[in-house]
């Protein structure tokens, strides 16, 4: 491609609203534009790369045993509504009315048409398995879209479903998913972690994401040295609580003091002495979780063990169901019947500090079990940095993380709420038990710009660069140095070297900082060196070494560089 004739606006300032280096990036050096909140086009610089992240994706997949397909993107909202998700979903799922006033909404994901696919095809365990895919437009409304594409309205997923007639046969499907992932973020050149994590509504008792590493990240990890890596949504480490001898329980005064920092402070009593009420709503009864003050409550790990949507008690509910605000709410002796759960760090524990339902009042020697009733102890908390890893001892490191695929055994909750049937070798019918697997193509795209740019620009590895070569004669009036290059990049060409030739009248100045900015693994300046000695320069962008080399030199560097395959290590 010639730069004369290319869309490829480049941007020198920074733009106001991106704040991480993948957004600024992706801007400046014309890979996107924003058109709304949420929104952009994808400029032929990012296409290209977006196809070729496809391509890898597509590769992978079909090795696997994909077939690929193409679902709408619109769909009728009845059929939401047989899963529930239509309501589920709230105020994520786009919903319009076609003119005749029937419901319709933009799909965010495609469970449920696989599930009307399956349940119009699959009438036997002969029809299974089977494994279909799609890259395809998703739709979600965020309330706050940002970080450039990583959270977005309108995106490209790959997504793709898993149908088994058993348990072991999604066990099968499962595992081939994960190898395929692993095999795609490593192929695209990405550091990654595959992690447990929470399946939130899509559903299923087991899921793993896979993330990459990112100060601006919205998801945080716990990893420790030997492995154990897992969403803090469902990361846990081993019980460390030393246990204090009885005491009596005695209401203490504590005038103004509600936090946990102030009523330690004035006790004198450590943050983890302390069992924090936190007020939960479920089903639209309330329930009483206790933490130990120096932990918060995981609102998913609540919600797993409740098997119910959880939200944090409003004020007005927090003095209905203890009498007194919040600050002051504790487990003894509530104004009426509570559902009380703890965690499990509080188990056999002694006494403890907890509010006395009663404004400006604490307990202090309290205990579970002689004092109040815990209904079941489980693990309710966030994990810490530095916690004992529950699988080694060592301690924990916490770090936050961008999401760049999930993978999901969902079991028989779509199939069975839709009615997805077949019969099996005893005639007997059962619902599909079905997998569910999803990779956002344009957070491959962020995540290797995160882990690839310097103050520069972008430093494309050697899989997604969008071009191979990156030509840039310095003086656009000199004949010879015109001949050359346009000799140059049609013998580039014809080795199937994509090659971006920068023959516009700018200054060499200007078009450096464009190439740099670009990113293309290799740079072959043709100026006065080629003049004077018939030398062309050879620069590596991502280490900054420069050559002087022969014209004839040229496609064996090219080569050494990318290898035969085009396709490899950074």
């Amino acid at each position: 491609m010639k730069l004369s004739r290319a869309y490829l606006p480049t941007l020198k300032e920074i733009p106001a609203d991106a704040v991480i280096p993948s957004h600024r990036l992706m801007i400046r050096a014309g890979l996107i534009r924003p058109l709304a909140a949420g929104i952009y086009t994808i400029l032929p610089l990012g296409w290209k790369v977006l196809k070729k992240i496809m391509g890898i994706v597509r590769e992978e997949m079909d090795r696997i045993g994909g077939q690929e397909l193409h679902m709408p993107a619109l769909n009728p909202a009845e059929i939401w509504d047989e899963t529930g998700r239509n309501a589920d979903f709230g105020d994520e799922l786009f919903r319009l009315k076609d003119r005749k006033e029937r419901p319709l909404v933009l799909a965010p994901t495609h469970e449920e048409i696989i599930c009307d696919l399956a349940r119009k095809f699959v009438k036997s365990y002969k029809d299974l398995p089977q494994m279909w895919y799609q890259i395809q437009n998703k739709f979600r409304d965020e309330p706050r879209p940002r970080s450039g594409v990583i959270r977005t309205r309108q995106f490209f997923m790959k997504d793709s479903y898993s149908l088994d007639s058993d348990e072991e046969g999604l066990d099968r499907s499962y595992r081939l998913h994960a190898d395929a992932y692993r095999a795609i973020f490593s192929r695209c050149g990405l550091d990654f972690h595959v992690v447990g994590a929470s399946s939130g509504l899509m559903g299923g008792k087991v899921s793993q994401e896979f993330m990459f590493e990112s100060e601006f990240g919205e998801d945080t990890l716990a990893i420790c040295e030997c492995g154990y890596a897992a969403n803090l949504e469902v990361a846990s480490a081993k019980i460390e609580t030393a246990v204090f001898p009885s005491a009596p329980i005695t209401r203490v005064e504590t005038p103004g003091k509600r936090t946990i920092e102030e009523v330690s402070g004035f006790l004198k009593k450590e943050p983890s002495r302390f069992a924090k009420a936190v007020l939960m709503v479920a089903d639209g009864k309330t329930v009483m979780v206790l933490v130990r003050g120096d932990h918060e409550l995981n609102e998913n790990k609540l919600q797993s063990f409740l098997g119910a949507v959880v939200r944090p008690a409003h004020p007005e509910e927090i003095v209905a169901a203890c009498g007194v605000e919040a600050g002051f709410v504790g487990p003894v002796r509530p104004s009426g019947p509570i559902r009380i759960l703890a965690d499990e760090t509080l188990a056999g524990q002694r006494d403890m500090v907890v509010g006395a339902n009663l404004r400006d009042h604490h307990f202090t020697g309290a205990e579970p079990g002689r004092d109040f009733t815990v209904e079941a102890f489980g693990d309710f908390r966030n994990v810490s940095a530095g916690d004992a890893c529950a699988s080694c001892g060592r301690p924990l490191s916490v770090t936050n993380a961008i999401e760049l695929g999930h993978i999901f055994k969902l079991g028989i909750k779509y199939s069975a709420a839709m009615k997805a049937h077949f019969l099996d070798r005893n005639g007997k019918e059962k619902p599909i038990i079905m997998g569910s697997y999803g990779i956002g193509i344009e957070r491959i795209l962020a995540a290797a710009i995160e882990q690839g740019h310097d103050e520069k620009g972008l430093v494309w590895n050697t899989v997604l660069t969008p071009y191979h070569v990156h030509l840039i004669p310095v003086k656009m009036d000199n004949p010879e140095i015109v001949r050359v290059s346009e000799s140059l990049y049609a013998a580039l060409g014809a080795e199937s070297w994509e090659c971006l030739l920068d023959d516009r009248p700018a200054s060499p100045g200007f078009k450096f900082k464009d190439a740099d900015l670009i990113g293309v693994p290799l740079q072959v300046v043709v100026g006065e060196r080629w003049i004077r000695e018939k030398k062309l320069e050879f620069r590596i962008r991502r280490t900054g070494e420069t050559a002087l080399i022969g014209e004839n030199e040229l496609s064996h560097r090219i080569r050494a560089y990318f290898g035969e395959k085009r396709e490899g290590a950074t």
